[in-house]
C-alpha cells in the first residue's frame, strides 16, 4: 500500500508535467536525482562497506587471544556475531539511503558544473574565468565533503570492526595492534591528511568569498597571510600524509604521532595565529589604506553581481521656490496614479465583487492601457477570483466540481475617479464590460489559474458539455447564475479509472472515483497559483513575489519575473535576499516574502506568463546574455524560448520586477560610492526611508510604478521609483527611477543626487509630518462619524525643475448590509519645497501650488468672531439645517446595501452649498474672496478658520464625505 501511494505521487507528478508541457524538465530532474543518488550510494556503500569487509578478511586468525585475556569487546562480539550479516546490509541500506538522498540533494550543483557557461570575465586574484568560482568551485566542495564523510565512516567502521574481533586493544600500557588493523588504519589516515592537503589547496580559492575585512572578498590579511598559509598548509599535510603512509612499513605509533601533532601545530599557528597578527598589527592601525584596493574590487564586483554598474549618478539642483518655477509655466503633471493599489482592493471588493465568493488580490497590480485617445496610462488592475462556494453549501460537489473559477477583469485609469471618490472603471462587472474590453479585444474572462490562496486544491472541470455545471457567473432570472464547462487544453485527464484512482489516492478522496459527474472530458486542474505553477516548471529560477495579471491577445495572462540567482560571485557583497526585500507589502504579507537566503548575483533572466484560463505556461530569455541562464537552458534545452517570440501586446505589459528594483536600491545606498576612500569614510551612506503612512512603524517605503518625466526628457515613460534619505538625517538625498518600459531604455536606472551644499529638499517623512499638521483641522473633519481618514501611496517625482511630494487622502467609509469599510478618494495633497496645496483635484491643488502667491493664513478663530459683522441668524440657522440634512442623506445612502451612488452624490453637491452658504454667513468683510471656491480646499486656511471646524457649525454638519461633493471630481 505503501508502495501504491509512492508511486501515485510520483506518476501524478509526471502526468502534471505532460499536461504542461514540460516533461523534459521532469525527466531531466528525476534522471539527474537516480543517477545522482546510485552514485552518491554506490560511492558511500563501497568505501565504507569495503573498509568494514576489508577489517574482516584480515581479523587475527586467533581472534583476541593474540593479545592475551579478555575484554568487554568478546561481550558484543558474541552478541553480534550470529546477525553480522543482517546487522550488515541494514546498515549498508540506511548509509546507501542517507547519502545518495545527500548527493541527489545537490542536482542544481551537478547541472551548474556540467553544464556552466563562461562569464568571459576573470577575477582579479587569481585571474580565472568567474565561471570557476560559479560552477566548478561549488562542485568541487561537493566531492571533498562527501569523500571526507566516507573516509570518517570508514575509520570508524573499521575501527570497531578491527576492536570488536581483536585487531587491537586498548590495555595498559598503550595500544596493541595486529599489523593488519595498524597497516589499514594507517591508509585511512593518510588518505584522511591527503584529501586535507587537497582541501587547503581548494580553500585557497575561496578567499575570494572571505568577510574577514571590511568588505565580502579576498582581503589584505587573505592575500598576505592567509593564501599562502593554506599554500604552505597543503604542502605540511602531504608530508603528514606520507608520514602516515610509512607507518605502513614501520611498526610503532611515532610517525602517526609525529605527523598528526605537526598537522594540529600548523593549523593553528601558520593557518590561525599568523593571519591573526598581521590583522591585528598591520591591517587594523592603517585599514582604509590597507585595504583600499580591496575595496575598490568590491566595489566593482557588486555593482557588476547586481547590475548596477550602468546607473547614472547625476547631481540634480532641485528648485525649492515655487515662485521661481511659475515663470516657466511648468504647472502639468502627466499621467500621475493617484489612486493606491495597495488601499483600494478593499473598494474593489465592495463594488466589484458581486457576489461574497468572489475576491481581490491585495495589493492591486499597476499596468498600462491606452484611453480614448489612444494614450497609454497606468492602471489599477485586478482579477476576480473565486474562493469557493458559500459556507453553507461547502461540500465537496460545490468546491470541486461547480465553483471551479472566477470570472472577470477589472480595471480603473489610476488617474481619476468619478463623481463619488470612486474608481472610474473602464472594464467591471460580469460579463466584464467597458471600454478597456474593446480595445483589448478580450476574449476570455475566466480565472482557472489565480493567486487567491483560499480557492480549492484542485477542481475537476470540463464534464459533459451538454450539461454545464460549472457557476460562471451570477445572473438576475432563471436559475440565478449562467454555467459553462471547461474546455481548457490544461489539466490532466481523469477520464480513466486508473487516473481516477490515483488521484483518488493523492488527495486521500473517495469521490474523485465514486462521482458520477466525473467522465471522459473531466480534468483536473491543480498547482493553480501562477507563481508555484512557474516555480514548478523552472525550479532553477527565483521568482518575483508580485505576479500580476494582464489582458494579452485576447485572454488574461499572468505575468511573473525570474531571476537567476547566486551566492558564489567572487569579490561581491553577500545579502539575505528576504531583507533586501523587506518593507511594507511584504511586512503585511500581502505578497509572498523571498527566502532568507543569502545572495551576490541576481538577473531578471526569464519573464514568464501563465494563461489565467488553460494555465499554459510560457519562458522567455529575457537577458539572453546572463550565463547563469545558458547554463541552465544548456541542462533543460528548449524550455525557455527567445524573448523575440513574445508578442508586441506582452512586450507593452512588461515592467522592471519590483524584488529585483527592491534589491538593487538596498545595494545602491551603499555602492553608489564609487571611491574606496569615500566608500570607507561611510559619510555619504544612504538610507531608504521608512514608509511615511505607516506612523512610527520601522517599515521601508516600498518603490512605486508611475509614469513620470526625468530631466532631460520630453516624454514621460512608466516608471519604477524610490527616495533615498541620508543616514542620518530626514531631507531627501536621491532620488532614484527605472525605466519600466520594454524597448532600447528599459532598464535604464538613473539616480537624481541632491548637492549638499543646496537647500535641503524634505524628505517623505517631513513632507508627510507637513501634510498632517498643515491641514490637520480638515483632514480630521474626514473622519467624523462613520468614516476615517487613510493616506494612500506618496509619490515623489521630478517637477517644474524640482520634486514635489503627491499624496492621495480617503476617506473609509463604513457601507451598509455588513459590508466592510472601504476608501475614497477625497482630497490630493501637494507639497513642493515649503508650499503646500489641497484640493480634490491633482489640478487644483498644483494651481494652489504654482498658480500665485499661497494666500495668507487666517487669524486665529477668536480675532475672527471679534472681526466679524453681524450676521443675521435666520441665513445661519438655515445653513446649517441644510448641512445637516445634507449629511444625514449621504450617510443614509451610504448605509443602503448596495450604496446608492446617485443619491450620495446629489446629498454631496446639497452640503457643499450649504458650507459655503455658511461661510457667506460667518465671512469677514475685509476679507479678500480666497482664488478657490471651497473653503475646505484652501491649502493655507488654518483649521480654526476652515467653516466646518467654526464654533458656530453643528458635529452633525461635519463634512465626512464632503470632499466628493463635486461632480467633476475626476482627478488626472
Amino acid at each position: 500500500m505503501a508502495l501504491f501511494f509512492l508511486f501515485s505521487g510520483i506518476y501524478t507528478d509526471y502526468l502534471w508535467y505532460d499536461s504542461t508541457g514540460f516533461t523534459s524538465v521532469f525527466s531531466g530532474m528525476v534522471l539527474t536525482q537516480i543517477v545522482l543518488f546510485v552514485v552518491g550510494a554506490v560511492l558511500m556503500v563501497g568505501i565504507a562497506g569495503g573498509n568494514m569487509l576489508l577489517a574482516f578478511k584480515t581479523r587475527p586468525m586467533f581472534g583476541p587471544a593474540i593479545f592475551g585475556g579478555g575484554s568487554g569487546a568478546d561481550r558484543y562480539r558474541m552478541a553480534l556475531d550470529p546477525h553480522r550479516k543482517l546487522i550488515f546490509i541494514v546498515g549498508m541500506g540506511l548509509l546507501a539511503i542517507f547519502s545518495g538522498s545527500s548527493f541527489a540533494g545537490q542536482w542544481k550543483t551537478w547541472l551548474e558544473f556540467s553544464n556552466g557557461a563562461s562569464f568571459g570575465k576573470t577575477d582579479k586574484l587569481f585571474g580565472m574565468d568567474i565561471s570557476f568560482f560559479m560552477f566548478d568551485y561549488p562542485f568541487i566542495r561537493m566531492v571533498l565533503n562527501f569523500l571526507f564523510t566516507a573516509v570518517i565512516i570508514s575509520i570508524v567502521l573499521a575501527a570497531i570492526t578491527h576492536y570488536l574481533y581483536g585487531g587491537f586493544r586498548l590495555q595498559s600500557p598503550g595500544v596493541h595492534a595486529s599489523r593488519a588493523a595498524r597497516v589499514h588504519l594507517s591508509v585511512l589516515l593518510g588518505i584522511f591528511v591527503l584529501l586535507k592537503a587537497v582541501a587547503y589547496w581548494v580553500d585557497r580559492f575561496g578567499l575570494v568569498f572571505s568577510d574577514r575585512g571590511y568588505v565580502h572578498g579576498a582581503s589584505y590579511t587573505d592575500v598576505n597571510a592567509v593564501l599562502p598559509a593554506k599554500t604552505i598548509l597543503a604542502i605540511i599535510a602531504l608530508i603528514c600524509a606520507a608520514l602516515f603512509f610509512a607507518g605502513v612499513f614501520r611498526p610503532g605509533g611515532m610517525l602517526p604521532g609525529v605527523s598528526f601533532g605537526l598537522l594540529v601545530l600548523s593549523a593553528i599557528l601558520i593557518g590561525g595565529v599568523y593571519p591573526a597578527l598581521v590583522e591585528q598589527f598591520q591591517v587594523k592601525p592603517n585599514q582604509q589604506g590597507k585595504e583600499a584596493a580591496y575595496i575598490q574590487r568590491n566595489i566593482q564586483a557588486t555593482r557588476e553581481s547586481y547590475n548596477i554598474d550602468k546607473t547614472e549618478v547625476e547631481t540634480y539642483n532641485a528648485q525649492a521656490d515655487p515662485a521661481a518655477v511659475q515663470a516657466n509655466g511648468d504647472t502639468s503633471v502627466s499621467g500621475v496614479r493617484l489612486l493606491d493599489p495597495a488601499l483600494l482592493g478593499s473598494t474593489y471588493e465592495q463594488t466589484q465583487r458581486i457576489r461574497g465568493f468572489y475576491s481581490f488580490a491585495d495589493p492591486l497590480d499597476v499596468d498600462r492601457y491606452p484611453d480614448s485617445t489612444g494614450k497609454l496610462v497606468d492602471h489599477i488592475v485586478g482579477v476576480r477570483e473565486l474562493t469557493g462556494p458559500p459556507t453553507e453549501q461547502n461540500n465537496w460537489i460545490n468546491r470541486v466540481l461547480k465553483y471551479t473559477h472566477g470570472y472577470g477583469f477589472v480595471a480603473a485609469p489610476g488617474n481619476k475617479v468619478d463623481s463619488g471618490g470612486l474608481p472610474a472603471y473602464d472594464a467591471k462587472d460580469m460579463p466584464v464590460t467597458g471600454p478597456l474590453v474593446d480595445s483589448t479585444k478580450l476574449k476570455e474572462s475566466r480565472i482557472y489559474f489565480g493567486e487567491d490562496e483560499s480557492a480549492s486544491e484542485y477542481v475537476i472541470a470540463g464534464g459533459d458539455p451538454n450539461n454545464p455545471q460549472e457557476l460562471d457567473y451570477p445572473e438576475t432570472g432563471g436559475t440565478g447564475q449562467k454555467n459553462s464547462t471547461y474546455t481548457g487544453k490544461g489539466g490532466v485527464p481523469v477520464g480513466s479509472f486508473f487516473n481516477r484512482l490515483l488521484y483518488a489516492a493523492k488527495y486521500s478522496e473517495a469521490n474523485i472515483v465514486l462521482s458520477g459527474d466525473v467522465n471522459d472530458n473531466s480534468k483536473i486542474l491543480y498547482v493553480r497559483n501562477p507563481r508555484d505553477r512557474v516555480q514548478k516548471v523552472a525550479p532553477f529560477l527565483t521568482l518575483d513575489g508580485n505576479p500580476y495579471p494582464a489582458i494579452v491577445d485576447g485572454r488574461v495572462q499572468w505575468i511573473i519575473d525570474g531571476y537567476t540567482t547566486s551566492n558564489d560571485y567572487p569579490y561581491a557583497q553577500s545579502q539575505s535576499l528576504g531583507d533586501m526585500t523587506r518593507d511594507t507589502s511584504t511586512d503585511r504579507r500581502v505578497i509572498a516574502q523571498q527566502p532568507s537566503d543569502k545572495i551576490n548575483y541576481i538577473r531578471n533572466s526569464v519573464k514568464a506568463t501563465v494563461d489565467a484560463y488553460d494555465g499554459t505556461v510560457r519562458l522567455y530569455a529575457w537577458d539572453a546574455n546572463d550565463p547563469l541562464l545558458k547554463t541552465w537552458s544548456s541542462a533543460f534545452p528548449g524550455v525557455i524560448s527567445p524573448a523575440s517570440q513574445m508578442s508586441a501586446e506582452l512586450r507593452q505589459h512588461v515592467r522592471y520586477p519590483e524584488d529585483l528594483f527592491k534589491v538593487q536600491r538596498f545595494t545602491l545606498s551603499r555602492y553608489h560610492i564609487t571611491d574606496p576612500g569615500a566608500f570607507y569614510g561611510g559619510q555619504d551612506v544612504w538610507n531608504v526611508p521608512n514608509d511615511p503612512t505607516q506612523g512610527d512603524k520601522n517599515i521601508k517605503q516600498p518603490p512605486y510604478y508611475l509614469t513620470t518625466t526625468m530631466p532631460g526628457s520630453n516624454t514621460p515613460a512608466f516608471s519604477l521609483t524610490t527616495t533615498f534619505v541620508p543616514r542620518q538625517g530626514p531631507n531627501l538625498a536621491a532620488f532614484m527611477a527605472v525605466n519600466s518600459t520594454a524597448g532600447p531604455d528599459y532598464g535604464r536606472m538613473r539616480i537624481l543626487r541632491m548637492p549638499p551644499s543646496a537647500t535641503p529638499i524634505p524628505g517623505p517623512g517631513q513632507a508627510q509630518n507637513a501634510f498632517q499638521s498643515r491641514f490637520a483641522g480638515e483632514l480630521n473633519l474626514l473622519g467624523v462619524g462613520a468614516s476615517s481618514v487613510r493616506y494612500g501611496n506618496l509619490l515623489t517625482l521630478p517637477y517644474a525643475g524640482g520634486l514635489v511630494y503627491i499624496e492621495p487622502v480617503y476617506i473609509q467609509v463604513t457601507a451598509g448590509g455588513g459590508q466592510e469599510p472601504y476608501p475614497i478618494l477625497q482630497r490630493v495633497l501637494v507639497s513642493f519645497g515649503s508650499k503646500i496645496g489641497v484640493a480634490r483635484t491633482l489640478e487644483e491643488a498644483l494651481t494652489e501650488v504654482f498658480g500665485g502667491e499661497q494666500q495668507q493664513q487666517q487669524q486665529p478663530s477668536d480675532q475672527q468672531q471679534q472681526a466679524q459683522p453681524n450676521t443675521s441668524n435666520s441665513a445661519l440657522n438655515s445653513a446649517i439645517a441644510n448641512a445637516k440634512k445634507a449629511y444625514s442623506d449621504a450617510q443614509k445612502a451610504l448605509q443602503a446595501s448596495p450604496p446608492d451612488w446617485d443619491a450620495y452624490g446629489d446629498a454631496q453637491k446639497r452640503l457643499e452649498e450649504a458650507l459655503q452658504a455658511l461661510e457667506g454667513a460667518n465671512a469677514q468683510p475685509q476679507q479678500q474672496p480666497s482664488p478657490t471656491a471651497s473653503p475646505t480646499a484652501s491649502p493655507t486656511a488654518s483649521p480654526t478658520a476652515s467653516p466646518a471646524a467654526s464654533p458656530s457649525a453643528s458635529p452633525s454638519a461635519s463634512p465626512t464625505a464632503s470632499p466628493t461633493a463635486s461632480p467633476t471630481a475626476d482627478t488626472s
